[in-house]
C-alpha cells in the first residue's frame, strides 16, 4: 500500500481486517483514539478514517515494547506491527465491525505525538460550532465528519459515472470571467493587466454551458463551484459546489426523467435506500394553495384551506376586511393538536407566526359540542358549522387560522405547519420525500426597482401557451421552470432555455434593459443565437444541500470540508484579511474605510 515508513509499509486499513486475518502478521497506521493500561496489558484502539482496531501490548511477551507503549497518549500517531488473533469470548465487542478480532503487537513505532486536542475524536461531538470551525482539521478526524465526507465523494463518483452512462461529458468553465450583474452580488477579482478592470467568480456555469449547447456538445456535466456574495444566513456559504448539467433537443419531461434517474440510483448506491420513480410533479400555483410554499414538504399533512368566501362576510372584521382589501383567510388543521397543546404553547404558535409577517393567529380547538376560541363569537353557527365542515375537522383538532395578504398569510402558515410537525415529531430525517415543483412564474415585479425581475434567471424559457402575454400581461406568464425538493429543501433547480435572440432580447427588454444594456453585458450570448442554436435546458444540484440530507445532517457545513460561518469568514485561516500594500499598488487599488 505504498512506500515504506521507517522500514515498515502498511499492510491494511485498520478496520478491513477481519476473523479471515486470524494468525496473519499484519502492518497497520493510525492515531490512537484511546489507551489503557490495565498493568500487564496496555489495550489501544488504533484509528484511521475505516473505523478502529485494538492493539495489545503484553508485558509478559515482550517487556520492552510494553514500556515504550506506555508512553503513548491520545492522537499519537502510530505504525504497529502485530499478529492477528480472535478475542476471547468474553471480551468480543458487538458493536464494532473489527469486535471480534484484535492485534498482539510485535512492533510500534511512534510516528509523531501530539498535545491534548482542544476538541474530542468522538462521534457527534457536543462542542460549539465556534471551536469545531477553528480547529476544523481536528473535527474532521472525528468517524461522523469523515462518514460526511466520504458520502459526499460517493455521491461525486456516482454522479459522474452516471451521466457518463446517459452521454454527459464533463467540461470546465472559466472561475474568472465577466460580471454580468442580475441577481446576487458577484465576488470582484481585479485584473492586474488590466488596471480598473475586473473578473467576477461564477455564480453559476450558466451562461457557458447554454454556449456548449451552441457548440454543439449536445450533454454536458460538470461538478463546478460557484460564488455569490449575498446577505448573510446562518446555512448559506459563499462558495458551494453544484452538479450541473445541460442538454440539447430535449423538453421539461426529457430533463425531469434523466434526473430522476439519477437520484435514484444515488440513493440506492450511495445509502441503500430504494426510491419510487416518478416524483410527484405539482404546479408552483398548486403548491402554494395546499402548502405556502414553492418548497413543500409532504412528510406530513396540515395543508393549507382557503375560507375566503366563507368568511368574507363575517362578523369578525380581520377576516372580512383582509378579503375586502385583496388578501385571503387560510387555515391548517393540526389533528388532534387541540387535546395536546396548552394554551400557553397555542399562544407561542401565534407569535411563531409574528416572525413571518403576520400579524397574529386565530384559532379554533374543536370540541364534541362546545369549541374553545377567542373567535367563535363574533360567528354564527352556520358560519362556524361551514368552517369546520371544509377543515374535515374532528373534536381534539387544533384549527389555526392566518388573514392577510396573500404572501403573509402563505407564508406564516407554510412555516407554522412545518413548525407543529416538529413539535409533533414527524421531520423524520431518513423519511425521503421528493418532488418537483413545475410552472413557476416566469418574472415577480420589484417594488422598490419598480421593474420586473427573473423568478429563477433571465434564459428561462416561457411556456408556449404563454409567450402572447409578454405583451399584455407579463406577471401571468409560466416559466418551463422546475426544481426539485426533498423534505422541504429545495436540492436542485432548472428550467428550458430560450434559444432565440428575438424572444431573449425581448426577455431582456421585460427586464428593464435597453439594448446597449443587453448587448454590453450579454452580447456574447446573443452573438452566439445568431449561428444556430438548438433547443435545450438542464439543471444544478446543490451538492452540498443534497449531501446534507442523504447524511441527515442539519447544516450543510457538516458535509464540507472547510466551510465559512455565518459571516462569510474562515474561523481556522482567518479569511478574508489584509493585504500587502505592494500587492494593492500592482493591482491599483485604494482601499477606503472612511465612508
Amino acid at each position: 500500500m505504498g512506500e515504506s515508513i521507517y522500514g515498515l509499509k502498511r499492510t491494511h486499513m485498520c478496520a478491513e481486517l477481519t476473523v479471515n486475518d486470524v494468525g496473519k502478521t499484519v502492518t497497520v497506521m493510525g492515531w490512537c483514539h484511546k489507551s489503557r493500561n490495565l498493568g500487564g496489558l496496555i489495550f489501544v484502539t488504533l484509528r484511521d478514517r475505516t473505523g478502529i482496531i485494538q492493539v495489545v501490548f503484553d508485558n509478559t511477551v515482550n517487556s520492552e515494547l510494553f514500556a515504550k507503549a506506555e508512553g503513548i497518549r491520545g492522537e499519537y500517531v502510530l505504525a504497529v506491527v502485530g499478529e492477528v488473533v480472535k478475542r476471547s469470548p468474553e471480551a468480543i465487542n458487538p458493536k464494532l465491525p473489527t469486535g471480534e478480532i484484535e492485534i498482539i503487537a510485535k512492533e510500534l513505532r511512534i510516528l509523531s505525538t501530539a498535545e491534548s486536542p482542544p476538541i474530542y475524536i468522538e462521534e457527534d461531538s457536543d462542542v460549539n460550532e465556534a471551536t469545531r470551525l477553528k480547529y476544523r482539521y481536528l473535527d474532521l478526524r472525528r468517524p461522523d465528519m469523515q462518514r460526511n465526507l466520504m458520502l459526499r465523494h460517493r455521491v461525486a463518483k456516482i454522479a459522474r459515472d452516471y451521466f457518463d452512462e446517459h452521454g454527459f461529458i464533463e467540461i470546465e468553465t472559466p472561475m474568472l470571467t465577466k460580471s454580468t450583474p442580475e441577481g446576487a452580488r458577484d465576488y470582484l477579482v481585479p485584473s492586474r493587466v488590466h488596471p480598473g478592470k475586473f473578473f467576477a467568480l461564477p455564480q453559476s456555469p450558466q451562461l457557458f454551458k447554454q454556449l456548449l449547447m451552441v457548440a454543439g456538445f449536445d450533454r454536458y456535466m460538470q461538478i463546478v463551484k460557484c460564488f455569490r456574495d449575498e446577505d448573510l444566513r446562518a446555512d448559506r456559504q459563499p462558495e458551494f459546489t453544484q452538479i450541473d448539467l445541460e442538454m440539447s433537443f430535449v423538453n421539461v419531461e426529457d430533463v425531469l426523467t434523466i434526473n430522476e434517474g439519477f437520484i435514484k440510483r444515488v440513493f440506492k448506491e450511495a445509502i441503500n435506500v430504494d426510491l419510487e420513480i416518478p416524483f410527484i410533479r405539482m404546479p408552483y400555483k398548486e403548491a402554494m394553495e395546499r402548502f405556502g410554499t414553492d418548497k413543500p414538504d409532504i412528510r406530513f399533512g396540515f395543508e393549507l384551506v382557503n375560507l375566503s368566501d366563507l368568511v368574507e362576510n363575517c362578523g369578525f372584521k380581520v377576516f372580512s376586511d383582509a378579503v375586502k382589501n385583496g388578501g385571503s383567510v387560510r387555515a391548517i388543521n393540526a389533528k388532534g393538536c387541540g387535546n395536546k397543546f396548552s394554551r400557553k404553547e397555542i399562544d407561542a404558535l401565534g407569535e411563531f407566526v409574528k416572525t413571518y409577517g403576520a400579524k397574529g393567529m386565530a384559532w379554533i380547538v374543536v370540541g364534541e359540542n362546545e369549541h374553545k376560541s377567542p373567535i367563535t363569537k363574533f360567528f354564527t353557527e352556520d358560519e362556524i358549522k361551514a368552517v369546520l365542515t371544509r377543515m374535515r375537522a374532528e373534536p381534539g383538532d387544533l384549527i389555526c387560522f392566518i388573514a392577510d395578504k396573500n404572501e403573509v398569510v402563505f407564508d406564516s402558515l407554510g412555516q407554522l405547519r412545518v413548525e407543529i410537525a416538529r413539535k409533533l415529531g414527524l421531520l423524520d430525517n431518513k423519511e425521503f420525500k421528493f418532488l418537483w415543483v413545475t410552472e413557476f412564474p416566469l418574472l415577480e415585479y420589484d417594488e422598490e426597482e419598480k421593474r420586473y425581475v427573473a423568478k429563477h434567471h433571465p434564459f428561462t424559457s416561457p411556456m408556449d401557451e404563454d409567450v402572447e402575454l409578454l405583451d399584455t400581461d407579463p406577471l401571468k406568464v409560466r416559466a418551463k421552470a422546475y426544481d426539485i425538493v426533498l423534505n422541504g429543501t429545495e436540492i436542485g433547480g432548472g428550467s428550458i432555455r430560450i434559444h432565440s435572440q428575438e424572444l431573449q432580447s425581448k426577455m431582456f427588454k421585460l427586464l428593464g434593459f435597453s439594448e446597449k444594456d443587453a448587448w454590453d453585458r450579454f452580447g456574447f450570448l446573443l452573438e452566439a443565437f445568431k449561428y444556430g442554436t438548438p433547443p435545450h435546458g438542464g439543471m444544478a444540484f446543490g451538492l452540498d444541500r443534497l449531501v446534507m440530507l442523504m447524511a441527515g445532517r442539519n447544516s450543510i457545513r457538516d458535509v464540507i470540508a472547510f466551510p465559512k460561518v455565518q459571516n462569510s469568514s474562515c474561523l481556522m485561516t482567518n479569511a478574508p484579511d489584509e493585504v500587502e500594500p505592494k500587492q494593492l499598488e500592482e493591482l491599483k487599488i485604494r482601499v477606503d474605510l472612511q465612508n
